[in-house]
C-alpha cells in the first residue's frame, strides 16, 4: 500500500498561501501559460499541463502592471502530470523579494 503524502504532518517549513494569478512559465525550449495556485516565501505551485521534470530549472513571469512582468527562477521539486508542478525559488533579488512580499500580504487578506 502506498502512503498518501498529502495527509498527516505538514511537510513544509513555511506557510503557503492560496492565490490565483495568471502567469507564463518557461522551461527547456518552450514557454507556456499557467496559473499560480499557491505561493510561499520559498516557492510556488504552478497549475498547468506542461511537461517538466523534477530538478528542471524553470522561469515564471508574474505580471505587475502595464504589461510588465517580473521573472522568478526556480527548480521543479514536485511534478504532477496534467496538474502542474511545485518549484523552489532560487537566487531572489531585492525586486523579486519585494513583489513576493506584496503577493503574500495580499493573499493573507
Amino acid at each position: 500500500m502506498t502512503k498518501d503524502r498529502r495527509k498527516g504532518t505538514e511537510r513544509r517549513s513555511v506557510k503557503r498561501h492560496d492565490v490565483t494569478i495568471d502567469i507564463e512559465w518557461e522551461g527547456v525550449g518552450r514557454r507556456e501559460e499557467g496559473v499560480l495556485g499557491d505561493i510561499s516565501e520559498k516557492g510556488c505551485f504552478v497549475l498547468g499541463s506542461g511537461n517538466v521534470a523534477n530538478g528542471e530549472v524553470v522561469n515564471i513571469f508574474v505580471p505587475i502592471s502595464d504589461g510588465m512582468k517580473i521573472q522568478f527562477t526556480g527548480e521543479v521539486v514536485n511534478h504532477v502530470v496534467e496538474i502542474g508542478f511545485g518549484m523552489r525559488f532560487t537566487g531572489l533579488n531585492s525586486a523579486q523579494k519585494e513583489l513576493l512580499h506584496r503577493i503574500l500580504e495580499e493573499a493573507q487578506k
